[in-house]
């Protein structure tokens, strides 16, 4: 079997079993065993190779078990902490691998839900685990450009020294595509600030700032329908006359709909509907607004993206609402129907309150 189709493999089966996976025990049997086993080829019946509930004493903890430690050449190589699926992975979850990291031989880390895989190394300081990730491999939606340095995590093409080289341009990679993509989906204020100022010499009132958010959503799709556009004129040859300029316009926006991949479904507007009636109990039903992107669905208080009421997740065969705490930290919760939002008008409610204060315009 190819790499790519064991990952594939993996990816059909989260869609098979995701909903019904709701324990952290649940995610290791059905997908990251099946991980350690079939994509990075190690026997996880031989302790010798994985050992499970691996302990290793710290300064500070005795006794603290990381759950995965892969072993080759009779020294521990990877470590890995789990999540139950559909958990959001932060730093805070990787707190025992940053103590082991510095008291076994291990040179990577991950961390993972069964979907998401965060690999780590020591990049910024020796023998001290980083705090970002310098290799994210997403199994529901797998970026052709990482599959190659997954495979070079494997058993039988395992080299630490060649990993670690490499993973300084990924690591930096990755977070600037991570970035890009943030705000190609939903660009920032600072963004839109950024490309405002160039072009526009008035003040950046809210309606301004609003009016610039959706040009600059617009210009980037259309830049990158450009680039393709003009990428494919190249290839095909620059002789090429087009005559029909209805047909091009045509082409284009097929394009731009196809590279965009964004599709507000009638569920999605029901949701939206559903949340705008719950908070409407605290704020003016005009200042609810909605923002579709290519992973979520986002419901906004005044249509700013700083200050979101929750994300509807409906894309997947789970449906999920994403709720935010004080400090905009979303949490998702598994949904069954729509109706289900209404369980959490209370959490609703307080987020959109939260936000209904007089604010100063810079």
């Amino acid at each position: 079997m190819e790499f790519i189709e064991k990952l594939q493999g993996l990816s059909l089966k989260i869609e098979q079993i995701g909903a019904n996976l709701a324990t952290e025990e649940a995610t290791k049997n059905a997908l990251i065993m099946p991980f350690l086993h079939t994509v990075l080829g190690y026997d996880i019946f031989d302790p010798n190779e994985v050992i499970p509930e691996f302990t290793a004493d710290t300064a500070t903890k005795k006794n603290e078990k990381v759950d995965y430690a892969l072993v080759k050449n009779d020294e521990i190589q990877i470590l890995i902490e789990c999540k139950k699926f559909g958990e959001n992975l932060t730093p805070k979850h990787a707190g025992q691998l940053f103590r082991y990291f510095s008291v076994t031989n291990a040179r990577i880390a991950i961390l993972t839900n069964g979907a998401r895989y965060e690999f780590f190394t020591d990049l910024d300081a020796p023998n001290i685990m980083d705090e970002k990730p310098f290799l994210m491999l997403d199994l529901e939606d797998i970026d052709e450009y990482v599959i190659p340095e997954i495979r070079k995590l494997t058993k039988s093409a395992f080299d630490v020294d060649s990993i670690v080289d490499a993973a300084g341009e990924l690591k930096y990679l990755y977070q600037i595509k991570k970035e890009l993509k943030k705000q190609f989906d939903d660009p920032d204020e600072d963004f839109v600030r950024l490309f405002a100022s160039r072009v526009y010499d008035g003040m950046l009132t809210p309606k301004v700032k609003s009016l610039f958010t959706e040009m600059t959503i617009k210009a980037l799709k259309q830049f990158l329908n450009e680039s393709i556009n003009d990428r494919l004129k190249s290839a095909i040859g620059s002789d090429v006359q087009i005559k029909n300029e209805k047909l091009i316009e045509t082409e284009e926006e097929a394009c731009c709909e196809k590279v965009s991949k964004i599709v507000t479904t009638e569920e999605e507007i029901e949701g939206f509907n559903v949340v705008k009636a719950i908070v409407r109990q605290k704020i003016s039903a005009d200042k609810v607004a909605h923002r579709d992107t290519q992973s979520y669905f986002g419901i906004l208080f005044e249509n700013n993206n700083r200050k979101p009421i929750c994300r509807l997740h409906f894309n997947g065969k789970q449906k999920y609402i994403g709720l935010f705490n004080a400090e905009k930290k979303e949490t998702r919760h598994p949904i069954d129907t729509i109706d289900d939002i209404f369980k959490y008008d209370n959490e609703l409610l307080s987020i959109a309150g939260s936000y209904d204060q007089p604010e100063s315009i810079d």
